[in-house]
């Protein structure tokens, strides 16, 4: 039976399409997003809550030629279907696939790479101010999403919108569920409306009773309703936006596709800076994810059945996440100076059941990475020892206050750096293989990198006791399983650890990549090649004794870290063998100066050479190396 969506190859067919054929159109694609989601996994509750928006969009507006913004773009699922891109939509997320989110070589469609939120109304204040210095007449609107608007940029981009009077829409899709609940006083703000049966009763009972006043009673009741309005003008986010300069409408319902498609057509022939809230319901039309908003924000492979996630590896070792959230709590219960703070991801970094254990010492600021680390810093004034856990990709919005706000002031602020490396299906805009570049160089600021979930312990012990910056960083998913024990043993900062002598080779690594490169030293053992492994653990400071000691007696070195090759861990023992005056071949293991795609991580690693097969590789290649150690004149 050929559906409606096998019908549509671009949105122009979409306009074609009788208005009662929208509702079936709607249920098609969510449909297919269900299919594919729970096979390749992705982000499925937030694309299944803008069916019917992406519909009116698509509708009204007529892409590539005006511009749509989706922000964050884990939404925009429903668009790649509208766009072209159907028979392309089961590699979404794979290898070589489509992405989970816009991406400008992908798609005329989308006119704007979105990967971090909050980023929508300045460009599309961009695009607009662009399209009148040029002279053209295309449509901007940006789609931003109520978890999105709690960053500061989003209210950047709005203050200047409103200055410049550019005309733009700006749609915020409220859905009073970012991927924690959102928090602080905007959230509130938004969420007050007039919906109590205590209020609906009360305005019944009084329209009844005004009704009966002789003569003049339907007038009453006419002015009684103006009031309403009003108040409700004063109790609804109008009251802010109309403040920026904006023209606001609704809330409207967002899944209802005629009075949506009305409403644009209406606000898109404004002049000026307009926003339309509409309220939406995340994970609409798939009950699994309706009832678990949380879960099925980003999810694995599911059975779309019954909602179930799969679970690849059934009895397996805790992952790095788990392990951090179970530590923190313990070393919190030893020290009550202890403070935990994330950007709206509890779940996500493994803080939900801290937050439960220690509310007093738990602050979830929303999407506002910077606030986050100043804030810390102002905690660690007071005398407390603030642990701020943010994905590594998302801690390069906050550099500046890590710089001037924490390392500066030399202040105890710890910094707990998940998903650090390469994460998998999200790409290029999640991969976290930049912090060991940004953050090294930083004054005052020590940073390790465990190898495995003992040593994630042993190193956050260490930070716990540590009265200064501290970072370090731990990848996604599952440790090696190692057993924990109850007491956790600190460190001796910038102590690394030699597990392996040998006199053919040397591999320094960091992370993961010491497990790698002590299977390739067995395998290559097993050929008559014998390395030296060395865990450097500490990437600032250098473990320059042990480093330089190991140096002076191989032929070559091998770095290895799953990190930018550009300024990172391997660049760190290149500056210390140069300032030692040593000269050793040296080579390197990493991310090479490109943006890494997206694939599950084995495949990424192996495309690198980040794994065992690299490492032999790379050290069959420094055999080649075979000369004596000369030292610099």
């Amino acid at each position: 039976m050929e559906t409606l969506l096998s019908k549509i190859e671009s949105p122009a067919d979409l306009k074609k399409l009788e208005k009662n054929q929208l509702t079936q159109l709607a249920d098609e694609l969510r449909e297919q997003i269900v299919a594919t989601v729970s096979t390749n996994g992705g982000h499925l509750g937030s694309s299944l809550g803008v069916v019917e928006l992406t519909i009116a969009l698509h509708r009204v507006f007529d892409s590539p030629t005006d511009n749509i913004i989706w922000d964050v773009g884990h939404q925009a699922y429903a668009h790649k279907l509208l766009t072209g891109r159907k028979e392309q939509f089961g590699t979404l997320r794979q290898l070589g696939g489509i992405s989970g989110f816009p991406k400008k070589s992908e798609s005329e469609h989308d006119c704007f790479g979105v990967g971090h939120s909050s980023t929508s109304i300045s460009a599309a204040l961009g695009m607009a101010a662009g399209r009148d210095i040029c002279g053209a007449e295309q449509k901007v609107v940006a789609v931003i999403g109520d978890g999105s608007l709690t960053a500061g940029m989003a209210f950047e981009g709005l203050n200047h919108a409103g200055d410049l009077k550019q005309k733009l829409v700006v749609i915020l899709n409220d859905n009073e569920m970012s991927i924690s609940s959102n928090v602080g006083a905007l959230s509130s703000f938004m969420s007050r409306k007039m919906t109590s049966d205590t209020f609906i009763r009360f305005k019944k009972e009084t329209e009844t009773l005004l009704n009966y006043v002789p003569g003049i009673g339907r007038d009453l009741v006419n002015l009684a309703k103006r009031a309403e309005e009003s108040l409700k003008s004063f109790m609804t986010p109008g009251m802010l936006f109309e403040g920026f300069g904006f023209d606001y409408f609704g809330p409207i319902d967002g899944h209802n596709i005629d009075e949506m498609t009305e409403t644009l057509h209406n606000v898109a022939q404004i002049k000026g800076p307009v926003l339309l809230h509409i309220l939406t319901k995340k994970g609409k039309g798939y009950a699994p994810a309706e009832n678990n908003q949380p879960k099925f924000h980003g999810v694995g492979p599911f059975n779309s059945e019954t909602g179930e996630v799969n679970v690849s590896q059934p009895g397996g070792a805790a992952s790095y996440t788990k392990v951090f959230g179970d530590t923190l709590i313990a070393l919190a219960r030893e020290d009550q100076r202890i403070v935990a703070i994330t950007a709206a991801m509890a779940e996500g970094t493994g803080l939900k059941e801290y937050s439960e254990t220690f509310p007093e010492r738990f602050f979830d600021v929303g999407i506002a990475e910077q606030h986050a680390v100043t804030f810390a810093a102002g905690l660690a004034c007071q005398g407390l020892h603030p642990v701020v856990t943010i994905y590594s990709t998302f801690m390069q919005r906050a550099y500046d206050q890590v710089v001037h706000d924490v390392c500066l002031q030399n202040l105890p602020v710890t910094f707990a750096l998940d998903r650090a490396g390469l994460v998998g299906a999200d790409g290029p805009t999640h991969h976290g293989v930049f912090d060991l570049s940004f953050l090294r160089h930083i004054p005052n600021l020590t940073f390790a990198v465990p190898r495995n979930e003992l040593e994630l312990q042993r190193i956050m012990k260490t930070a716990s006791l540590f009265e200064g910056p501290f970072a370090y960083r731990y990848p996604r998913g599952q440790g090696v399983g190692l057993s924990l024990p109850e007491e956790i043993e600190p460190l001796e900062i910038g102590q690394g650890e030699l597990l392996r002598d040998g006199t053919d080779g040397l591999v320094i690594a960091v992370g993961d990549l010491v497990n790698q490169a002590l299977s390739a030293a067995d395998q290559l053992s097993a050929q008559g090649i014998n390395i030296s492994v060395v865990d450097a653990r500490f990437v600032k400071p250098l473990d320059g004794d042990l480093i330089l000691s190991q140096v002076e007696k191989t032929p070559f070195v091998i770095t290895a870290e799953e990190n930018s090759l550009q300024g990172g861990f391997g660049a760190s023992v290149l500056e210390l063998l140069s300032d030692a005056g040593l000269s050793v071949p040296v080579l390197r293991i990493g991310i090479p100066d490109d943006f890494v795609g997206q694939g599950t991580q084995a495949e990424l690693r192996r495309q690198l050479g980040l794994d065992v097969l690299g490492i032999i590789e790379k050290v069959k290649l420094g055999l080649q190396y075979q000369q004596p150690n000369a030292s610099a004149s």
